[in-house]
């Protein structure tokens, strides 16, 4: 193995143990009596970083919460075991789920609810028609990720399921660390994995996925049906302080961009590329369009991912959503 590659693998494994850690509330003298309290799953990792900062500069207690932040594999079952109030989750995911019965609904959409999920290649793959006959990571079966592998795919003549192996490679720094030691020629990622893949020139980047699935919703916050007739402003708060610091991160870029820094070992050529990339898709919008979810449904199904279509009325609640963000 080159010395490029184990240094690339020894930062991939600082950048997960760093990246993931525990969010810890940041102290203050108010009065712990009179926050309302409220068990969140938020993202982990990159994806979970303005939540993170939200929570450094105070925003979350400052809108009278006390936050438990809890990390979960499985958000949905976290919320229908009652280990948390509130969730972030993948917006198939949270209509399987409330589809088939479970005592869930979604309140809002997360920061962004496009696919900021990118095909890359290796270093000898420059474009999508190379990948017939190779070997292609798709994270999970079944998952978003996945949809966008083969609708990529198909849109450029490829049958997934004929010119193409398609395996499980996981997702984020698995993901990349697959492409790296050649189990395969190119894979679904998220980023910063693509700017440090174009930094270090061990890949290309050759699609991104809201160019091809741009009404594939991806992301809501999802609540329990118990925790929205027992905490109802508890989320209402939740959902405020969210949106507010997803908007703090995206006005205040220098300072993100330096508590990032903080939290990971990405470096900062690769960060200003990786958030510049992706800005056009951070909305902060947290309205949720039924005729997105009907398409996103429609998508699944076609795929095999989804036996019927559901009435996405009866999943959704979005009376929390902040004043005046409503539709």
């Amino acid at each position: 193995m080159s010395k490029k590659r184990v240094f690339t693998l020894i930062f991939v494994l600082i950048f997960l143990l760093s990246a993931c850690g525990d969010i810890e509330d940041k102290p203050s003298s108010t009065d712990q009596s009179e926050l309302l309290k409220i068990r969140y799953a938020p993202l982990s990792g990159v994806s979970g970083m303005a939540v993170q900062f939200g929570v450094k500069q105070g925003i979350f207690e400052a809108e009278g919460l006390d936050v438990e932040f809890v990390h979960l594999q499985d958000p949905v079952t976290g919320l229908l075991s009652g280990d948390v109030d509130i969730a972030d989750t993948p917006t198939t995911n949270a209509i399987l789920s409330g589809g088939k019965g479970a005592p869930i609904k979604i309140v809002s959409s997360l920061f962004r609810s496009k696919g900021a999920f990118y095909l890359i290649g290796n270093e000898d793959i420059e474009s999508i028609e190379q990948l017939k006959g190779k070997t292609i990571g798709a994270a999970k079966f079944g998952s978003g990720l996945d949809v966008y592998v083969r609708t990529i795919l198909t849109e450029h003549g490829l049958d997934p399921d004929q010119d193409v192996t398609l395996i499980a490679n996981g997702i984020h720094q698995e993901a990349y660390a697959s492409l790296l030691n050649g189990q395969v020629d190119a894979t679904i990622i998220h980023e910063p994995w693509v700017s440090y893949a174009e930094s270090e020139h061990t890949g290309n980047l050759l699609a991104r996925g809201w160019d091809y699935l741009p009404t594939f919703h991806t992301g809501v916050l999802v609540a329990s049906d118990e925790a929205i007739a027992s905490k109802p402003e508890a989320i209402e708060r939740l959902l405020s302080a969210y949106f507010k610091a997803q908007q703090y991160a995206k006005d205040n870029e220098e300072e993100f961009k330096s508590f990032y820094l903080e939290q990971t070992t990405v470096e900062a050529s690769v960060l200003e590329q990786a958030l510049t990339r992706e800005l056009e898709i951070w909305d902060n919008d947290p309205n949720v369009s039924l005729e997105s979810l009907e398409d996103t449904q429609r998508i699944h199904q076609e795929l095999g991912f989804q036996s019927e279509i559901y009435d996405v009325t009866q999943l959704i609640d979005l009376s929390f959503i902040p004043e005046g963000q409503e539709d």
